[in-house]
């Protein structure tokens, strides 16, 4: 379990023995249920980390929503969006193994997450993992509801598949944002565990060096 939920529900259960002991003991039955639902809601089970070469794990439980091409750091890339409802596992996991070489928080609204805009406009933290020859972006943005996001690890760290780097707070999104080489597993509506659901296959070292290659030399044909 995260500490945070062993927090709230202590002190929800001190504010349900006062209100018993000074009001009623109906009116600590609120209190209890809410410490009951951040004892549940906080919880962090155990996962089994596929070992296979080359794969991407989801980095949260939750619902695939998106999949598209898109444009990061002006090359082109592949994202895969997952939406986290109030009722999922909120703890987030490194989707590779790799060395964190950036993380920087970027401030911005809190649109619902199931809004496509969100993943410009919306405060969120934007991890880069170098895993080998590939580089993973993982953007943990927030939502509605979500207004902290917490991410435990530094720049220079190094990061094993499915290990526990952070979570979110209630309803959020997180996007896995990688090499359009990747093949992707999954699709939309297909329902994701942290760390265990496959997402992709990143491409073979040789290949993803000749896309590279390619892609500058169609820029300096620009």
């Amino acid at each position: 379990m995260v500490r945070d939920g062993i927090y709230y529900a202590l002190g929800l259960s001190l504010a349900a023995v006062v209100l018993a002991y000074f009001a009623n003991v109906w009116w600590a039955i609120p209190p209890l249920l809410l410490a009951c639902f951040f004892l549940w809601f906080f919880r962090d089970p155990e996962r089994v980390i596929p070992g296979d070469p080359g794969l991407v794990v989801s980095p949260a439980d939750g619902k695939v929503t998106d999949l598209s091409p898109v444009q990061f750091g002006g090359r082109p890339r592949t994202r895969i969006s997952i939406f986290l409802n109030v009722f999922d596992v909120h703890v987030n996991r490194s989707p590779v193994a790799g060395t964190v070489s950036n993380a920087e928080y970027k401030t911005g609204k809190f649109l619902n997450a199931m809004n496509p805009a969100c993943a410009e406009c919306n405060e969120q933290n934007v991890t880069t993992i170098a895993s080998g020859s590939e580089t993973v972006v993982l953007k943990q943005i927030a939502g509605l509801l979500a207004r902290r996001i917490v991410f435990s690890k530094r720049i220079g760290d190094r990061v094993e598949r499915g290990e526990r780097i952070g979570m979110m707070k209630f309803g959020s999104r997180t996007d896995v944002i990688l090499s359009p080489q990747a093949r992707v597993t999954v699709r939309i509506g297909d329902r994701v565990k942290g760390g265990s659901s496959v997402l992709a296959h990143l491409p073979e070292p040789s290949l993803s060096v000749a896309a590279e290659q390619q892609t500058e030399l169609a820029g300096m044909a620009r």
